[in-house]
């Protein structure tokens, strides 16, 4: 478990409130759990415990986000690298190709906008006939705690859950925290994502922070990070996804950060590389420059794919 020597875990934080099977079993092999959840968890995190989702959602309150204008074509390089999309359903039937996706984790929560007063006035979305049509393997659902729409976003969890788990579709809940970034501690995500846990979400998506274990600790399911803002640098992502991916998250969800990127495939193979590579953050920036290198001989393109 937790080595105070080196302050890191041995073991992934969540392995500890398996009920049984050795500590480096994934967590969609627990016993108690049904057929159906444990395939759809099984493919999203992978056989090595670890996950990495692609987010092309942010449209719901954002709109035609820079690079996100034309989705079919931003992620079509970036597929191979992702272990599932998150997505609305709108894009989902309007730019991804259904033969051989990706798995794909619905996006069933929104309803306001940046133009609005408070992005935490979501309501659900989709219904569970929809989310069934779909044949989504998950969804997610943003909650928004210690906001003044606290409880209508917990009990649209608590909702959710009550759908999915009788149809076992795993909920991913999302400790979104609107316009107030600041709120991003350790102590604010260890609440809000134990709180998750605790109304029923299989998977938790928070935000990365100094003592970042401290949030992974006390939840009792596997915890991916959400990238936020765009960072500054490439090796500044790096160095937070190695982090967490140390101190106890399974994996990732990242968009901007990758997409946004002038080398979008280079990054998004960088990052696949610390999560499912176990490369340090100084190797996949190493990796990234590289593969940076090779797109840069082919001037005037994004990856080596020409721009029109």
């Amino acid at each position: 478990m937790y080595n105070k020597k080196n302050g890191r875990f041995s073991v992934p934080p969540f392995a500890a409130h398996k009920p049984s099977g050795g500590a480096n079993e994934p967590y969609f092999r627990r016993k108690n759990m049904d057929w159906g959840m444990k395939n759809r968890l099984s493919q999203l995190i992978q056989p090595d415990g670890r996950c990495f989702f692609l987010p092309i959602d942010h449209g719901y309150f954002q709109g035609p986000t820079s690079c996100l204008e034309k989705p079919g074509e931003t992620i079509q390089p970036l597929l191979p690298y992702c272990d599932a999309l998150f997505v609305t359903r709108g894009v989902l039937r309007a730019a991804v190709d259904p033969v051989g996706s990706k798995p794909i984790i619905l996006r069933v929560s929104g309803g306001t906008s940046v133009l609005g007063a408070d992005l935490a006035n979501e309501v659900l979305t989709t219904s569970i006939d929809e989310i069934l049509r779909l044949n989504a393997t998950a969804v997610g659902i943003s909650i928004f705690v210690g906001s003044d729409y606290e409880r209508e976003s917990l009990m649209n969890l608590a909702d959710i859950v009550n759908d999915c788990e009788d149809f076992g579709i795993p909920v991913m809940a999302v400790t979104a925290v609107g316009k107030e970034l600041e709120k991003r501690d350790a102590r604010y995500l260890a609440l809000a994502s134990r709180i998750a846990a605790e109304l029923g979400a299989r998977v938790v998506k928070t935000y990365w922070c100094k003592n970042f274990d401290k949030v992974t600790y006390g939840c009792p399911v596997p915890v991916v990070m959400a990238g936020g803002p765009k960072c500054e640098t490439e090796k500044e992502v790096f160095e937070f996804v190695y982090d967490g991916m140390q101190n106890g998250a399974v994996g990732l969800n990242l968009g901007r950060n990758v997409w946004q990127n002038p080398h979008p495939v280079a990054m998004m193979r960088a990052l696949h590389g610390i999560i499912h590579g176990n490369l340090t953050a100084k190797e996949a920036w190493d990796l990234f420059r590289e593969l940076k290198g090779e797109a840069a001989d082919h001037k005037g393109t994004r990856d080596g794919k020409r721009k029109k």
